[in-house]
C-alpha cells in the first residue's frame, strides 16, 4: 500500500489536550508549551478556544496566550470559535492580523453529543456554524471542521457512517478548507474506520481530510494506518497523549504525538517535526501537572538519555 509522501501533524495538546484538565493551568505554562511545540516544528498548533469561561473554564486565557507565544514564520495558530461571539473575540485578540489566521468549527454526528457538547442539535449548531464560517472567509481566515463521535458516541453508541458524511457534506459546504474527523472516545477499529471513511469519500471525494483520533482501547495508531491507506495527509495528535473530553466520560486522551512520529519515522513518511524537541514538550506539561506521559515513544526517548 502507498502511503502519502508526507504527513501534516496537527498539534491538539495546548487545547484539546488541555481543556479537560479541572485544575487551572498557569498562563505562562500553556505558552511555554506551544513556544516548545513551535521549537519541535509543528506547523499547525491549537492555541486556545474562544468560548464560555463557564463550560470551559481552562480556556479563559486564550486571548492573553495568544499575545504571548512566540510565533514562528509559516505556522498556524488555530482557535476554535463555534459562535460569532467567539469569532468576534477571536479577532479582538489578533487572529488572522498576521495573514495566517485560522479558526475551527465544532460539528458532531451525534444528536445527544452535540447537545452536550454545545448544547445545541446538529442543525442548530451548524445553522450557528454558517455566519462563522462565512465571515473568517470573506476576511481571508481559514475555517477548519470538525466532526466528533464518528467511530461511536458515548450517549448514543454506534454512529452509521452516513450521518458522519452527512455532517462533513454540510461543513465543506460552509466553506471547511479541511475536515478533522474525530474518534472522541476512542472506540473505534480499523473495520470502523473503513467503513466511516468510505461513506465520507462518497460524498466528498476531493475534500481534504484530517483524522483525530483518541486512544482509550489502544486502538489509535491502527486505525490511523488504516487512514492512512485511504491518502489522509493530516494526523490530530496531542503531545504526551494529553487530553479527554468533558463530555465523553472514561474517554483517553487523542494520540499521543511521538507516538504518531515514530510511526510516520518508521514508514519513511516526510515530516518536518523533532522528535526529541517534541518529546521535550510533552515532558514540560506533564511534569507541571504531576503526570507520566502515556506515549510510548516519549517513554523510550526518556529511558534511553
Amino acid at each position: 500500500m502507498a502511503y502519502p509522501a508526507k504527513i501534516r501533524m496537527f498539534e491538539a495538546g495546548a487545547r484539546d489536550g488541555l481543556q479537560s484538565i479541572k485544575a487551572t493551568i498557569p498562563l505562562e505554562v500553556k505558552v511555554g508549551l506551544i513556544d516548545r511545540l513551535t521549537a519541535a516544528g509543528l506547523q499547525a498548533i491549537e492555541a486556545g478556544a474562544f468560548v464560555s469561561p463557564k463550560w470551559v473554564p481552562q480556556m479563559a486565557d486564550s486571548a492573553e496566550v495568544l499575545k504571548r507565544i512566540d510565533r514562528a514564520p509559516g505556522v498556524y495558530y488555530p482557535v476554535l470559535t463555534p459562535n460569532m461571539k467567539g469569532y468576534e473575540a477571536a479577532l479582538e485578540a489578533g487572529v488572522g492580523a498576521d495573514g495566517m489566521g485560522e479558526i475551527g468549527i465544532f460539528g458532531a454526528a451525534s444528536e445527544s453529543f452535540s447537545q452536550k457538547n454545545i448544547n445545541a442539535g446538529i442543525d442548530e449548531s451548524l445553522a450557528r456554524f454558517e455566519p462563522v464560517a462565512k465571515a473568517a472567509t470573506d476576511a481571508g481566515i481559514r475555517v477548519r471542521g470538525y466532526v466528533s463521535c464518528v467511530l461511536g458516541c458515548p450517549y448514543e453508541g454506534e454512529i452509521t457512517p452516513a450521518a458522519v458524511a452527512g455532517v462533513a457534506r454540510r461543513l465543506e459546504a460552509m466553506g471547511c478548507y479541511e475536515i478533522s474527523l474525530g474518534d472522541t472516545i476512542g472506540t473505534g477499529t480499523p473495520g470502523k474506520t473503513r467503513a466511516m471513511l468510505d461513506a465520507v469519500r462518497d460524498e466528498l471525494p476531493g475534500t481534504k481530510l484530517g483524522l483525530h483520533f483518541h486512544d482509550t482501547w489502544g486502538q489509535a495508531l491502527a486505525n490511523l494506518l488504516t487512514g492512512l491507506d485511504y491518502g489522509i495527509d493530516t494526523i490530530d495528535s496531542s503531545a504526551a497523549g494529553l487530553g479527554g473530553c468533558p463530555y465523553a466520560p472514561g474517554a483517553a486522551g487523542n494520540v499521543a504525538s511521538e507516538d504518531v512520529l515514530y510511526l510516520l519515522y518508521c514508514l519513511g513518511i516526510e515530516t518536518v517535526v523533532d522528535i526529541a524537541k517534541l518529546a521535550e514538550a510533552g515532558r514540560y506539561v506533564m511534569e507541571h501537572l504531576g503526570r507520566t506521559p502515556s506515549s510510548k515513544a516519549a517513554q523510550a526517548i526518556a529511558a534511553s538519555v
